[in-house]
């Protein structure tokens, strides 16, 4: 036998550690890469170990989050918020939709009439069984006359919905939506109790999830407990979680190196490469439709002017913000939302070069001959916001655009900044579909429109494209809708972001992860496992 197999033997029956099988492979002349693939296959043949504390630190979390789904906004409480509830659908890790509670479903020739199934036997951690009434509730809480759910508009084409049968919801649209199903699997759109009144009980913070809520310090710390009667058999290893808010970079990389975090997100990319020298420290990469920017308000001036939001277009070196803010990890952007994980990215259109002269010649279009404006960022909205913003600063000089780079607190950033001053730092982590992403944030007066846009064709064919049935005509569709965005919208988006994020060498996963959203669809918790 060699002396691989054997050490690879012991591994998969526990005897050794994955760090002491690496120094035995590295004895052996087999290099770093190539050992940590084959430990990793190794463990993953040998079925997730069952057991232990798992402990997140991740940098966003505000003291101005709630338990309500309604109000989630970023990685932070989407993580918690789905470790302990569950949706209809859900993103898989090959980023293909599955049912979650919903067992199936099925449409109606025009897309517009839906009936989603409901599993049998699925409870809430306090021992009420799930019915269609609480899945009902839980989509009127976005849906309500005084909603303010950024998952209002993905789900206002809804008309009713009923019980259908003993088990089944059915629900009647306004007009057909072939994505229907992928937005019940929106992170906001978690099925909660109905509190018996046609309202949900928030508070109790209830749910079907892997893990029971035992505590909740808004921008501080969570902290979780294994649900034994979890549905799903193979899914929620971790006897206990506790998930961080650590917004400082240093912090949260320090942490994960001595040992007081398995996990952290957003990862300092000007140091990535040393971070995955320290031993026990594994680097891992996922790409999607993350994307960093930029938003103006198109409604206030000078940014009401679309030659103004052309000029501060070409005014930026997008190249420069990937090599310098991103070191590479992520493609460049092309001021609008969709990335290359849409089945409708319009691949062809041309990139938007940074071209100070043609930033010149659109200030002149508008009336002006230089121009000087604030833009308010931190690193709360993207690790390198800042740096980026100050890049911008200088590359728009030569232009005659003098950016005043406006450094805000990271705590409270989302409720005291974004949204709130006319241009400033912000990120998506896109959408599955299309549909999803432009109706969440450039669909005219929706909550999550950072930039107030309101261009009359787009929407028209927003509302067209939702109820096409044929592939090429959406895809004609989409492309306009790239191209219409991209020249006359408020966002500027210069960089798509790869997830960069670390664990300890102690943490497995399958091999496949989704890159939906971070951290494996903020599906970690629920996924993953001690090796």
């Amino acid at each position: 036998m060699k002396k691989i197999d054997y050490f690879t033997g012991q591994l998969a029956a526990g005897k050794i550690s994955r760090r002491d099988f690496m120094g035995r492979a590295s004895a052996l002349g087999i290099g770093a890469v190539a050992a940590s693939g084959l430990a990793s296959k190794t463990l993953r043949a040998a079925g997730p170990k069952k057991g232990g504390t798992l402990r997140l630190a991740l940098g966003t979390g505000s003291t101005t989050d709630s338990l309500d789904p309604a109000t989630y906004n970023d990685t932070y409480m989407q993580v918690f918020g789905l470790s302990f509830r569950n949706n209809l659908t859900e993103v898989d890790n090959h980023d293909q939709l599955v049912g979650e509670l919903a067992e199936s479903w099925e449409a109606s020739d025009d897309a517009a009439q839906w009936v989603f199934k409901l599993r049998d036997g699925i409870e809430f951690h306090n021992g009420k069984s799930l019915t269609p009434e609480d899945v009902i509730a839980s989509i009127q809480h976005h849906i309500g006359d005084d909603s303010q759910s950024p998952a209002k508009p993905i789900l206002a084409s809804i008309e009713s919905m009923a019980k259908d049968g003993t088990n089944s919801v059915a629900f009647q649209l306004k007009e057909g939506n072939a994505d229907f199903p992928f937005l019940l699997s929106d992170y906001h759109v978690a099925i909660m109790p109905s509190d018996g009144e046609g309202g949900v009980d928030i508070k109790g913070g209830q749910g079907t999830g892997a893990y029971v809520l035992k505590d909740f310090e808004p921008g501080v710390r969570a902290a979780l407990e294994k649900n034994p009667n979890y549905w799903k058999s193979d899914r929620g290893h971790f006897d206990a979680v506790e998930i961080i808010s650590v917004i400082d970079i240093n912090a949260r990389t320090n942490a994960l190196v001595t040992g007081e975090a398995d996990v952290i997100d957003r990862v300092d990319l000007k140091t990535v490469n040393l971070l995955g020298r320290n031993e026990g420290v594994l680097i891992e990469e996922t790409q999607g439709n993350l994307h960093n920017v930029y938003s103006m308000f198109t409604d206030q001036a000078p940014f009401d002017n679309p030659d103004v939001r052309l000029a501060l277009k070409y005014a930026i070196d997008r190249q420069q913000l990937l090599d310098k803010v991103l070191y590479g990890h992520g493609y460049l952007g092309n001021d609008h939302p969709i990335g290359m994980a849409n089945v409708y990215f319009a691949a062809d259109l041309p990139q938007r070069p940074y071209d100070p002269e043609k930033a010149k010649f659109h200030l002149k279009q508008a009336g002006l001959s230089e121009l000087k404006v604030q833009l308010h960022a931190a690193d709360a909205a993207f690790a390198g916001a800042v740096d980026g913003a100050l890049l911008y600063r200088e590359a728009a000089l030569p232009a005659g655009i003098d950016i005043e780079v406006v450094r805000a607190p990271n705590d409270g950033y989302w409720s005291n900044v974004w949204n709130v001053q006319p241009w400033a730092a912000s990120y998506w982590s896109g959408r599955a579909t299309e549909d999803w992403m432009f109706s969440t944030a450039y669909e005219a007066g929706v909550p999550w429109n950072e930039t107030h846009w309101n261009n009359a064709r787009f929407n028209e064919l927003l509302k067209a494209a939702r109820s096409e049935l044929d592939s090429d005509k959406r895809r004609e569709m989409y492309y306009e809708m790239q191209q219409i965005c991209s020249d006359d919208g408020g966002v500027i988006a210069p960089i798509f972001s790869n997830y960069v994020f670390a664990t300890s060498d102690k943490i497995d996963h399958d091999e496949h992860m989704s890159a939906a959203w971070d951290l494996d669809g903020v599906k970690c918790v629920e996924r993953w496992w001690f090796a």
